[in-house]
């Protein structure tokens, strides 16, 4: 595998790995080629003991399953498990977050409401009453209504009516108007049973019913309560990269999606109480750092800072100076027993829905977090003694960034805490300074060289005046290459984006949060749709959406979210139904003409942003825009 697109410390520490004998992810992937080809296009079924049966690609063989299922219906229901999978990933995390905020209005945990102003705009979405009010009583209420959103049995989810009203006008005609969170992923389970829906179209519609429930509902219900328990970020400065993490200090690394544990882990761990028992055992302090999505929810909100994204979970700890891993759910790998073995790190469990085998388990639970916390910490700092000094190997690279951007705080930035507006954003792209904009998100993969499908795609995205807002690994691997900075307008982006990044003092590429926080991204799209001027719809916006390293279920569920809400979605390697003719046409060509959005698949990330720029343009033509004032001359690398 070619590891020359990836940033330094993770080369530094895969020869590390090389040399001392120690398996990565990279060694496993390599040592699972060939893959089944079957699976791969979609055309192996285990749905029931029938089988397993499997389509053969070339014609040759069987073209059906024994109960008469054919590649289309295969793979279709294939996809719909896929999406029911990543929507029940992303909205579990959002009941998670609704039981924290009662808590918090209960008073019966160490959580408290920190941004009541959000809270009374989301209680607003629902009708409720918030004048003399108090914040209690709207959060309880607001409790009651998220709690409806997961079963609610007649209507549909609140949270969806926030999109544009042509949006919810044509989910509606198509019957993919999300009814409730809970309900939509069973009705998929149902559907996709032995002997139930064949046809693939009727697959699909409910499909995206399905991830349209995680987007607007079970992601947004976890986003905007999360705001509400933690703070809705503002932008702010830290750091990424291995090197974040202190040789002198007890390291303490958080990891998964879940910020319950992790931002009380940051809060106790900065104690007086803390640093006075760390010290006292031989450390300067304590430092703690993210992997993964947690990394982004304590970065957007405290500056803690990110050691690394998800192919980085093992590099950190073969580090040697990681005393404590601290792990939740979702993007966790088994393989990380097999390297703390060959350390001293202790790996912990806190989950009640996550365990690995021979790892120590210590159950969080919000009622008990400060005691859980603590408890927690000082393993960490008892651990420390343990530290073998010989065998670390600790890269000294770290990227300073500013992250934090929320659409709320993209009012403020473009008009001004007293004149919040997205007018100078629509504004800038009627005028042709700013092409449009694209957000590039979603996990790091072994199948591709690492970080060549973000950091190729991003840097010709912005080069031709795009402005990109990133999530999840995506935005991780950013701010470690440098374009989470203000200054790296100057080096990669064109002329008229460096315009707007030098008169708004932000980055080309905004950091946006974590991979449930790609409802922020649906929400900006509606407030630029509100804006005027731009069309009527997210459909008519000049924009794109990519996931170049996609990698797990919930990508699935969030791609199709992004594609049923109107917008272009672009991935490298192809979902698995490459198999079914039908359903590679209906999925990149027809679907479009019914919610206006499509999926797209290019492996190669300059020619996979060269056609979403030409998508952009394409919009732009229509909406009958200005010429950029910048024009640059697109290379072009494919024949279409």
């Amino acid at each position: 595998m070619d590891h020359s697109f990836s940033d330094e410390a993770t080369q530094k520490m895969i020869k590390f790995a090389a040399k001392e004998n120690m398996q990565t992810v990279w060694d496993r992937f390599e040592a699972m080629q060939p893959q089944c080809g079957f699976g791969q296009l979609g055309l192996c079924c285990r749905h029931c003991s029938m089988g397993p049966c499997r389509i053969d690609p070339f014609g040759d063989g069987p073209q059906v399953g024994v109960c008469g299922a054919d590649a289309d219906t295969i793979a279709a229901r294939h996809l719909c498990r896929m999406i029911a999978a990543g929507a029940a990933a992303h909205s579990d995390h959002g009941r998670t977050v609704v039981h924290t905020l009662q808590m918090a209005a209960e008073g019966d945990s160490a959580y408290k409401i920190k941004d009541e102003a959000k809270l009374r705009a989301v209680a607003e979405i629902y009708g409720l009453k918030t004048k003399d009010r108090s914040a209690k009583e709207i959060a309880l209420d607001l409790v009651s209504e998220a709690k409806n959103e997961f079963g609610r049995q007649d209507g549909f989810l609140k949270t969806a009516g926030t999109a544009p009203e042509t949006r919810i006008k044509l989910w509606k005609e198509l019957n993919i108007m999300p009814r409730s969170i809970d309900r939509e992923v069973v009705e998929t389970m149902h559907r996709t049973h032995m002997g139930v829906d064949a046809e693939y179209r009727h697959l699909i519609n409910h499909g995206m019913r399905t991830s349209l429930a995680d987007g607007w509902g079970g992601s947004m219900v976890a986003t905007e309560l999360q705001d509400i328990l933690y703070g809705t970020p503002n932008p702010l400065k830290s750091s990424a990269n291995l090197g974040v993490m202190d040789e002198a200090k007890i390291n303490v690394i958080v990891h998964g999606h879940e910020p319950a544990l992790s931002d009380i882990i940051a809060e106790i761990a900065t104690s007086d109480e803390m640093d006075k028992k760390a010290k006292d055992a031989g450390a300067t302090g304590i430092n703690i750092a993210g992997i993964c999505c947690t990394a982004n929810e304590i970065l957007m909100r405290r500056g803690i800072p990110v050691a690394g994204s998800f192919l980085q979970q093992e590099l950190a700890i073969m580090t040697g100076v990681v005393d404590m891993m601290i792990v939740d759910v979702q993007c966790i790998m088994p393989g990380l027993k097999a390297v703390a073995d060959c350390f001293h790190t202790e790996l912990v469990t806190t989950s009640d829905k996550a365990k690995i085998p021979g790892v120590k388990h210590i159950e969080f639970h919000e009622t008990d977090a400060i005691k859980t916390s603590k408890e927690i910490i000082e393993i960490a700092i008892d651990n420390y003694s343990r530290r073998n000094k010989e065998s670390v190997y600790l890269p000294s690279e770290k990227e300073p960034m500013v992250a934090g951007f929320t659409a709320e705080s993209v009012f403020d930035f473009l008009g001004g805490k007293y004149r919040a507006t997205y007018r100078p954003l629509n504004n800038a792209i009627k005028e042709g300074r700013l092409r449009g904009a694209a957000g590039v998100i979603g996990c790091s993969n072994p199948n591709v060289p690492y970080e060549s499908g973000h950091i190729q795609m991003v840097k010709e995205l912005i080069k031709n005046d795009v402005l990109v807002v990133v999530t999840g690994c995506n935005a991780i691997s950013c701010a470690k290459h440098g374009l989470l900075q203000p200054e790296s307008a100057f080096k990669y982006a064109g002329k008229g984006l460096q315009e707007i990044c030098r008169t708004v003092g932000i980055p080309p590429v905004l950091h946006m949060g974590s991979c449930v926080d790609n409802s922020r991204i649906l929400r900006v799209l509606s407030n630029i749709v509100a804006e005027g001027g731009l069309g009527n719809d997210i459909s008519d916006l000049p924009a794109a959406g990519a996931a170049p390293e996609w990698m797990s279920e919930k990508a699935v569920s969030i791609g199709f979210y992004f594609v049923a809400s109107g917008v272009y979605t672009m991935i490298g390697k192809p979902l698995p139904m490459m198999g079914s003719k039908k359903m590679f046409n209906y999925l990149t060509d027809e679907i479009e003409a019914e919610v206006g959005g499509k999926w797209a698949f290019e492996e190669d990330p300059v020619k996979a942003a060269h056609k979403m720029i030409r998508h952009i343009d394409k919009k732009r033509k229509l909406l009958k825009l200005k010429p950029m004032v910048y024009e640059q001359a697109l290379k072009v690398l494919d024949q279409e």
